[in-house]
């Protein structure tokens, strides 16, 4: 390793692990939004000392913003010596909830060789310092640098990223005058650049019916039973549908190359009772039954035809099945994004990664959305990918964590492409 870059980035090692398990030891949960403000300082602490200009924005009026919830943001940007491109590092800093099978705190950050553990390890706070080791390597190594460089640290990007990115796009923060270049270090391993997402639609489907005693079923009508005349028409026609749709996007991993949908939900009859309530449940047929469904989509269909799919198959159930009524609401639609291989930070990150890693990068595009949505759709800025540290399939899961060699790894290839953008 004889860059001296490589060398400054290794030489903070040590550095790169503490400020990881502290961004880890900060438990932002979303929902409902926990501790944005204390890891938003923490940041500002860190790069404040390092002659970054640090906003801290809050996302007033957007979904989960209040005052006992608000939605912080943190912005710094450190301007060079002479004009040149902005270069903005943009990561989340909410994680999502803990769940079961964990074998680790989930929030101490724990050393292990060479991993470190936690919720959020590896989606995407070991993103987040490494993209901070790297900009703090390089303005060591190029004081008199051109341009600027920005690091953000963004709220709800597991909810949607309302309160965060799309909040601040709708600022001007991620203008093309402003800035020319976005990476964002999701998880994607540390020899891939994400071009882009897939597309998603999320809706409330509701069925309805009419209570009655339980002992006569017959005088009122089961909405649980409806609801399950649309599940078993989405086993018979709309799965195998998504199934026999196939994209050319490089999606990862495989099985999200086809159209899929989860069903995040299901809400009938009576409501559940908290734990410590030993009674018996009451005896009525339920009037009402709720599911949420998440669809994700691929760049040759349309979010319109996604939900005319849906809303044909209630319509169809309508007609032919006695009594059957529903009701469908859209929660939210995103729209699928790429990037072209030929923009200047794919082709800048490209060789960077063969610089530093001496191979070929694969180029993919994720099963999930992320932020790039909101600075493409918002911001209008196609000059974004996600390169950073971490095993995609890690993400959400117990006892989650992010390689430290993967982390410095990829700081090294951060900082080489600062250096190819900002030292002209």
């Amino acid at each position: 390793m004889s860059d001296p870059l490589s060398h400054r980035i290794e030489a903070k090692r040590a550095e790169l692990i503490d400020l990881t398990q502290a961004l880890i030891r900060v438990p932002t949960l979303n929902p409902p939004g926990q501790h944005y403000r204390d890891i938003c300082e923490l940041m500002q602490s860190r790069l404040s000392a390092r002659g970054f200009e640090c906003e801290m924005i809050r996302a007033v009026g957007s979904p989960g913003d209040s005052d006992r919830f608000p939605r912080w943001n943190l912005v710094a940007r450190r301007t060079g010596t002479r004009p040149g491109d902005c270069v903005h590092f943009n990561s989340h800093h909410d994680v999502v909830e803990v769940g079961a099978g964990w074998t680790r705190d989930p929030f101490g950050g724990a050393l292990e060789d060479d991993r470190i553990y936690g919720r959020g390890a590896c989606d995407m706070k070991g993103g987040l310092a490494a993209s901070v080791i790297a900009a703090e390597a390089f303005l060591e190594q190029h004081p008199d640098f051109a341009g600027s460089i920005e690091i953000s640290a963004t709220a709800d990007e597991e909810s949607g990223g309302y309160g965060g990115v799309a909040y601040l796009a709708q600022q001007g923060y991620f203008a093309p005058e402003r800035v020319q270049h976005v990476i964002i270090p999701e998880p994607l391993d540390k020899d891939r650049i994400c071009l882009g997402h897939r597309g998603g639609w999320w809706a409330e489907i509701e069925t309805k019916g009419e209570i009655a005693h339980g002992s006569m079923p017959f005088l009122g009508d089961c909405a649980v039973r409806h609801m399950g005349a649309v599940l078993q028409a989405f086993e018979d026609r709309l799965f195998p549908a998504m199934a026999s749709r196939h994209t050319d996007m490089p999606v990862v991993p495989e099985g999200a190359r086809q159209s899929t949908m989860n069903i995040n939900s299901i809400h009938g009859g009576q409501p559940e009772n908290p734990p410590d309530f030993d009674g018996l449940p009451a005896h009525c047929v339920p009037d009402s039954c709720r599911i949420t469904i998440d669809r994700r989509f691929l760049v040759e269909e349309t979010a319109d035809g996604v939900r005319d799919e849906v809303i044909a198959l209630l319509d169809d159930l309508k007609a032919n099945r006695a009594n059957f009524d529903y009701d469908i609401r859209e929660l939210n639609r995103v729209i699928p994004s790429m990037t072209d291989r030929d923009a200047p930070v794919v082709t800048t990150v490209a060789q960077a990664i063969r610089d530093m890693l001496g191979t070929d990068p694969t180029y993919v595009a994720s099963p999930g959305s992320y932020d790039q949505k909101h600075i493409d759709r918002i911001g209008k800025l196609k000059n974004c990918i996600a390169y950073g540290p971490g095993v995609l399939e890690l993400a959400h899961k117990p006892d989650e964590w992010v390689g430290v060699t993967d982390m410095i790894d990829s700081a090294r290839v951060m900082g080489r492409s600062l250096e190819k953008l900002l030292t002209r």
